[in-house]
């Protein structure tokens, strides 16, 4: 009757946690406290990374899918979907497939786009972006 979830968190890095070092995970990751250092999944695994509300990551971030509605202070490297949710900051070159950005969410970089290869198609801005401009007709 009910489906297993397609793609559950096997690892969570609660609120009362830091980590200092480089993280290597597969699957799925939750990050609620802190990491100093890289965060990078394992490639061809399909990995999803979470950041919640009040995670925070100091480093670099590499995997297929993430959700960030946290801070990432580093270089993004999503090779499928990137959400960037309402209260998320990033401070750093992202790097993405597909992006779906909220209203409220803030990006300090370059955003540009990969191709089918993973190769950068073009930088798109730099600056702080609010996506909440398309709404407002600008």
């Amino acid at each position: 009757m009910f489906a297993k979830a397609r793609n559950p968190m096997e690892s969570l890095i609660g609120p009362a946690t830091r980590i200092d070092g480089h993280l290597l995970f597969r699957g799925g990751l939750r990050i609620e406290g802190k990491v100093v250092g890289s965060v990078c999944a394992e490639p061809g695994h399909g990995s999803y990374l979470v950041v919640s509300e009040h995670g925070c990551i100091d480093g670099e971030v590499r995997c297929d899918h993430l959700i960030v509605n946290g801070e990432i202070r580093g270089a993004v490297h999503v090779a499928e979907r990137l959400e960037i949710q309402p209260k998320a900051r990033i401070v750093g070159d992202v790097y993405y497939k597909v992006l779906e950005m909220h209203g409220g969410a803030q990006v300090l970089g370059q955003l540009a786009l990969r191709d089918e290869a993973g190769v950068a198609v073009q930088g798109t801005a730099i600056g702080v972006l609010e996506s909440i401009n398309c709404a407002k007709g600008l």
